[in-house]
């Protein structure tokens, strides 16, 4: 596969792969009803985390990131080989 087109859907799989994540930490978290200490006292809220979601947003914050990595290192290559193709000098 040509460099520059493998890297335009590396960084398009990265775009969903944020997508995703910001999808997964907006609903990982719900707000909840907390019970009173003492009787009588006014119930509060708190704010609870589904632990699954959360470790899926992070998985996929680090898969984006490494396909970003992935694409603009074999953009730099690819543009590098295009100058000097046949340069033995580093």
């Amino acid at each position: 596969m040509n460099p520059k087109p493998r890297a335009a859907l590396e960084l398009a799989l990265a775009v969903l792969a944020v997508a995703g994540c910001l999808g997964s930490w907006v609903n990982a978290r719900s707000v909840v009803q907390v019970a009173p200490v003492i009787e009588g006292e006014p119930s509060t809220t708190s704010i609870a985390y589904y632990p699954p979601l959360l470790f899926l947003a992070l998985l996929l914050a680090m898969v984006a990131g490494v396909l970003t990595v992935l694409a603009l290192s074999r953009l730099r290559r690819s543009r590098r080989s295009e100058v000097q193709p046949y340069s033995h000098t580093r």
